[in-house]
């Protein structure tokens, strides 16, 4: 084993919040019924304005937690404030209206430790749920190989942030969360890290997402496209063509268009039309991808059709690619 991975090494739980005093409770008690012994519980109130009910739950926990306060800033800033006073060598993420299972940084570090490299991220499966945690509904990643990852990443975006657990020389390495970006500040990071530290799937539930109104990606939404689409034009301009290969297995073309039909279908027109002018570039016999990819020219279509047709037209267009869809997988 790498000797720079001790066995029990000390783990910060970040736990950034806005206005959470609906939820920060459950939180914090979640991190704090953690089986593995050696955690800190760092909580950053990134400026909550709701007449101190935050930080008043925040304070109830006395020395058990360390808190901070700062002026808003975006939960990008306010991880940031927690990675730089962490003690641990290691950070997981805690968004305050999610949850751990109690065993989730216990089994993370032995994931870790098992994996033998120092320069590892270990990320697991989560559930989603809305008001009862009994209710939840698993979601179980594909088990993908780290030098595929960015590439899945791309494609997918399945990757939770609250599932990871981080080296803390990770962040001196690639730096922290970008505090430009409100709603993808994760999934940059991710991918940058990507380039520098192998991304080790553990295929077990051990987060438990609330869906709820207020979440920031859901009252952000506008500022959430217009981010995606720059932050996945990006993405797909750095990928590799090695790694690109070595994830799919499959021709340049018909990787890259699989790209555009997802980016077509998350609504992110921007990054599927440079997606799409990369297939065509790397087909030899132009234009021949659209004959291999049903699924891209159906999507292709659609955003076509979404763009010069009224609403009320396209949603019968719409339900008739869905069906052709579903024929084609019969």
């Amino acid at each position: 084993m790498d000797d720079k991975i001790v066995a029990m090494p000390k783990v910060t739980i970040a736990i950034p919040v806005y206005n959470g005093s609906n939820f920060l409770r459950e939180a914090i008690d979640s991190a704090l019924s953690q089986t593995y012994p050696n955690t800190e519980i760092v909580v950053v109130n990134d400026g909550s304005k709701d007449d101190g009910a935050t930080e008043q739950i925040a304070l109830s926990y006395g020395d058990r937690i360390r808190y901070y306060s700062k002026q808003n800033g975006g939960v990008a800033s306010a991880l940031n404030l927690a990675v730089e006073t962490m003690t641990g060598a290691y950070l997981s993420w805690l968004s305050h209206d999610d949850l751990y299972t109690s065993d989730k940084i216990e089994k993370e570090v032995a994931a870790l430790v098992n994996a033998r490299n120092d320069r590892s991220i270990i990320y697991c499966d989560y559930s989603v749920f809305t008001d009862n945690t009994a209710d939840a509904i698993a979601r179980r990643l594909k088990n993908v190989a780290p030098e595929g990852f960015r590439y899945w990443l791309t494609v997918e975006s399945g990757v939770h942030g609250c599932t990871l657990l981080i080296p803390r020389h990770a962040f001196e390495k690639v730096g922290g969360f970008n505090e430009s970006l409100r709603t993808t500040q994760d999934m940059d990071l991710w991918f940058r890290m990507a380039n520098e530290y192998s991304f080790i799937h553990l295929p077990e539930v051990l987060v438990k997402s609330r869906f709820h109104d207020a979440q920031g990606s859901r009252v952000m939404s506008s500022i959430a496209k217009t981010e995606c689409n720059n932050l996945f034009s990006k993405f797909i301009s750095e990928l590799d063509v090695k790694e690109i290969v070595v994830a799919t297995g499959k021709p340049l073309a018909e990787s890259y268009a699989r790209i555009a039909s997802r980016m077509f279908r998350l609504g992110l027109n921007q990054a599927a039309a440079l997606a799409e002018s990369y297939a065509r570039q790397h087909d030899p016999n132009k234009l021949m991808f659209i004959t291999r990819n049903v699924g891209y020219v159906m999507d292709r279509i659609a955003y076509m059709l979404r763009t010069f047709l009224p609403a009320g037209i396209f949603v019968h267009i719409k339900m008739f690619i869905l069906r052709m869809r579903t024929i084609k997988t019969l």
